[in-house]
């Protein structure tokens, strides 16, 4: 049953700072931590990059190699004083963060600096834990290291502070992180102007931020910018800025179909608009009861405060966000009431926005820097959590955290004013899913809710602990003075909900009573110190860090598959169950020979449905994001709702619905996500998003309307509204009066008698066969033969041979070769897997690496790359693209932009890296198209297909990051 939690309030005077003193746990004194670590050399290669001989823990994987090598060493690729060894990168990080404390006078003496050190390499060394990237960027490498990837903007209804919104915006995008703004201040475009006219409104200047983003993103880059734009929903333009990108992503499609150039670079896409940001819809408590009620809803005006215009109904209101995000996935929802709720540091300025991911939330202008734990770490062998490790932990990350703080550069003055005045941070955590699942426990229970709840609440619960101590010895935020008894009734908040937690929902019993214990420290602690930190935890994606901490899953994601694709020391890559599966197995009771079975089985085919001698009843345990016993979208909102009251922010988490949800589906989402008081939610409904590649040869000039045709000659590249509907238009009308009039009857293009084939044999997931292409005179492929794939006689090779039959005619009869890659390209059934083909190195299934390899045959570059696959043209131009220079300061410059006294002068040029190798660089504006929801856009660094992580992206096999990191 669940508990009552004390009430009590300490009196005692505030005392004087008293430094602090830091205990080892991880460590002996004389012992450094590398001793206690076995080391071998490798050599670390993903894409195009290649560095030998560099030096790792023993117990890292491949993975992990590649990817800290690529992103996180620093130095020019080749040069002397390129780091070459995890020692150096580590000693780089915990080093300087030491060095800062003890200039600032963190610790009680010198001997504490010494173990915060020694502790803090530990916790980096083992993978406990880890910074967000800019720390392992920057820290001890640049002069002024920016260490944040979050930031809030703030913009007011003047024309000078919105252009001023685009400078600082264009500044955080140029060093590679990203920020999110609320644009509610700015008046209705029905509002009058104080000389006359009327306002254009905040989608209007949506229009000029979104292009002024995709300037700067092309600007040598081949990135977009990361940014959150929010809307009230009582402004006046809410139904315009609901609808802004679904409409123009159909415009996308009917320019398409039109026939122009969709490239990214193609004249047809200047046109498409608010492709650079996610859109959220901010809601109040007010709003969603009046949804609730069926009820009127005023929209207010910015200048007089007062409703304008007829009142809408609530929920015609919600159903309309709802029914964009089916169309498109925006825009998504945050609830303003809860959020405020939770504000700790409301007297010096509400909660607007939040970061691009939604999981920081804090004041206008401000910034976090992030760190996320490794819970597998803190699994002991019987399933229960090692509190005591977790707790030290939570001390040593959170204080480096601080640390980083005031030595720290930030994009503008008014955020790093913010930034030190608030001292936000945003401690989280990566691997749950794989905690809950090696326990036996479904992500979508009680008791994996409760597990998650405890361990989020004993996380939070010891940060802002450590925080009262903090500011015992160095004293509290600075506005922490005017927010105090705001800030102390949200701690007693959080700690009521440790209370609230039912006991019977938390197995590991000294879990939840250490969470609670923790909590009633802190609040105690509080009440004599103050707090140096207005914020302690978040939930981002941890996309590129857990894949440095070989974390199995992301954040507070579910397990996304039970395969993983190992990577080789020498090269090469094999398929097998996630390390968490013969976990589970031994939790729930199966013997090694069972568990071995079943491994197998899982690793054949990619699920555990069916596996021999598995139980029905523990099926659940194994459910994932995607695929086969998909957790429902209602399963990932509560899990949502069970962590919520125990966070400072929010969470970042993907929300993931079957293509067959309605809208009704969705608007429900929203519904219960309020009422189990979340803070933000965004949604992604499979199939929703029209982001796919929108590139098609370009209509014959003769085709275009006189005036566009005269605006082509004069060389202009982008076309008025006007133009662009007269366009789409004639473009429709020839279509449906050629199809009435029966002009383009299809007429059969028959192979000749002796023709030129290219035959290729092909290997997937074990099974191998051979493609044969037969080719017209001029060289166009006019058939496919598939022989030797499955027993003669079985399905398998029945329905391929009718599949090969199916494309041939289609072919003859005049369907480009490119309308049917893009149709099967990524279709996901079995069997799939790793090809020892390295242009296409992984396959969601026989169609998809069929139609895949006729592309890279022959099709042009342009598509090849498009599609992620990585002929040697496709290779030549990411390379030729991506090595141009760059001045940015958060993402790795690879030697570029580093302290004079680290810059080498080399006598002779050397080879630069692709500016790929940044895990802020994500990938093209409109990615390939999304078939399944595992697949995201190819990655620009390695060409395999990203995963949603949150609102971003990441690629499991390289790393690279689109987001927060």
């Amino acid at each position: 049953m669940e508990k009552t939690s004390p009430q009590t309030t300490l009196t005692q005077p505030t005392r004087a700072p008293e430094a602090l003193s830091v205990r080892r746990l991880f460590t002996r004194p004389g012992v450094h931590p590398y001793e206690a670590v076995e080391w071998e050399s490798r050599t670390a290669a993903v894409g195009s990059f290649r560095q030998d001989d560099v030096e790792f823990p023993k117990s890292w994987s491949q993975n992990s190699t590649n990817i800290v090598a690529q992103k996180y060493f620093r130095g020019q690729l080749n040069s002397p004083t390129r780091e070459r060894s995890v020692k150096q990168m580590i000693n780089r990080v915990s080093g300087t963060i030491a060095d800062w404390g003890r200039e600032r006078g963190y610790f009680a003496s010198e001997e504490d600096g010494d173990t915060f050190e020694a502790e803090l390499t530990h916790i980096l060394l083992h993978q406990i834990a880890a910074f967000n990237s800019p720390v392992w960027f920057n820290v001890g490498f640049e002069e002024s290291p920016q260490c944040s990837a979050c930031f809030i903007l703030s913009v007011d209804d003047t024309m000078d502070s919105i252009l001023d919104w685009n400078t600082r915006e264009g500044r955080i995008f140029r060093g590679g992180s990203g920020s999110g703004i609320n644009l509610s201040n700015i008046r209705g475009s029905m509002e009058p102007l104080a000389k006359g006219g009327t306002a254009s409104g905040p989608v209007s200047f949506m229009r000029g931020a979104d292009s002024w983003a995709g300037t700067i993103k092309s600007g040598g880059k081949t990135r977009r910018a990361a940014k959150m734009v929010v809307l009230d929903v009582d402004h006046p333009d809410i139904r315009e800025f609901i609808w802004c990108k679904a409409k123009e992503e159909d415009k996308a499609a009917a320019l398409r179909d039109a026939g122009f150039d969709m490239s990214i670079d193609g004249d047809g896409f200047h046109s498409i608009q608010y492709q650079n940001a996610n859109n959220s819809v901010r809601v109040t408590d007010e709003f969603m009861q009046a949804v609730e009620d069926d009820a009127d809803w005023h929209l207010i005006a910015r200048t007089t405060g007062e409703p304008v215009g007829e009142p809408v109904k609530a929920r015609e209101l919600m159903r309309e966000i709802a029914e964009a995000a089916w169309r498109c996935a925006d825009p998504g929802v945050q609830y303003d009431t809860t959020i405020n709720q939770w504000h700790t540091s409301p007297n010096s300025g509400r909660i607007n926005a939040s970061n691009p991911c939604s999981e920081y939330m804090h004041v206008d202008d401000s910034a976090c820097n992030l760190a996320s734990l490794n819970l597998m770490k803190f699994r002991r062998p019987d399933g229960t959590f090692d509190t005591q490790a977790f707790e030290h932990a939570v001390d040593i990350v959170f204080l480096a955290q601080e640390i980083v703080v005031s030595p720290s550069s930030y994009p503008t003055e008014e955020i790093g004013k913010n930034a030190r005045a608030f001292r936000q941070l945003g401690l989280g955590y990566a691997n749950l899913g794989a905690f809950l699942m090696a326990n036996g426990f479904a992500y979508d229970s009680d008791e994996g809710r409760g597990a998650a709840a405890a361990i989020t609440a004993l996380m939070t619960g010891r940060a802002y602990a450590q925080s009262a101590k903090i500011a015992g010895a160095m004293g509290p935020y600075d506005r922490y003075a005017e927010n105090r008894e705001a800030h102390n009734a949200v701690m007693r908040m959080h700690r009521d909900a440790s209370y609230a937690v039912p006991d019977a929902a938390v197995g590991d019993t000294q879990l939840l009573a250490a969470a609670r214990e923790t909590w009633n420290d802190a609040v105690a602690l509080g009440e004599l110190y103050g707090y140096r930190n207005a914020q302690a935890t978040v939930l981002a994606p941890t996309g590129t860090i857990s894949f440095l901490m070989d974390c199995d899953t992301t954040g507070i994601e579910p397990d996304f598959s039970l395969v993983k694709y190992k990577e080789l020391v020498g090269g090469g890559t094999m398929i097998i169950a996630n390390r968490t599966v013969p976990m589970a197995l031994r939790t729930l009771g199966y013997g090694e020979a069972a568990i071995e079975q079943i491994e197998a089985y899982v690793a054949e085919h990619g699920t555990i449905v069916g596996a021999p001698g598995l139980a029905g009843e523990h099926l659940e345990v194994f459910d994932v994001a995607v695929g086969q016993r998909a957790i429902s979208a209602a399963g990932h909102v509560k899990m949502m709702g069970a962590v919520q009251p125990f966070l400072s922010g929010a969470i970042s988490k993907t929300v993931n619905m079957p293509q067959d949800s309605t809208v009704e589906d969705i608007a429900e989402a929203y519904i219960n996500a309020w009422k189990l008081g979340v803070k933000a939610l965004a949604i992604y409904r499979d199939g929703s998003k029209t982001a796919q590649a929108l590139r098609t040869d370009a209509q014959d000039s003769k085709e275009l309307p006189a005036k566009a045709e005269a605006a082509l000659e004069a060389g202009e590249e982008i076309f008025t509204q006007t133009e662009v509907d007269e366009l789409v238009a004639v473009a429709v009308k020839k279509a449906v009066d050629k199809a009435l009039a029966r002009e383009d009857e299809p007429l059969r293009k028959r192979m000749p008698r002796e023709r030129k084939s290219l035959t290729h044999k092909f290997s997937l997931g074990g099974h191998e066969g051979y493609i044969t292409a037969g080719m017209y005179e001029d060289g166009s492929v006019g058939e496919i033969f598939l022989t030797d794939i499955g027993k003669e006689g079985s399905t398998l090779r029945g329905m391929m041979n009718s599949f090969a039959t199916a494309i041939s005619i289609s072919l003859q009869y005049g369907v480009p070769l490119e309308t049917l890659v893009r149709k099967f390209a990524y279709m996901r059934f079995e069997p799939e897997g790793i090809t020892t083909n390295p242009e296409i190195p992984f396959a969601k299934s026989m169609p998809d690496y069929i139609m895949r390899w006729l592309a890279s045959r022959f099709l042009d570059a342009d598509t090849q790359e498009e599609l992620g696959i990585l002929t040697q043209e496709v290779r030549a131009k990411a390379i030729a693209q991506n090595t141009a220079p760059s001045s940015d300061t958060a993402g790795p410059a690879n030697g570029n932009g580093a302290p004079k006294a680290l810059a080498p002068a080399p006598a002779a040029p050397v080879t630069a890296v692709p500016a790929t190798a940044a895990l802020t660089e994500t990938p093209p504006v409109v990615p390939v198209k999304m078939v399944g929801l595992d697949l995201g856009p190819a990655c620009n660094n390695c060409g395999g297909m990203m995963q949603r992580t949150g609102s971003c992206y990441t690629c499991s096999s390289c790393g690279n990051n689109t987001g927060c990191g």
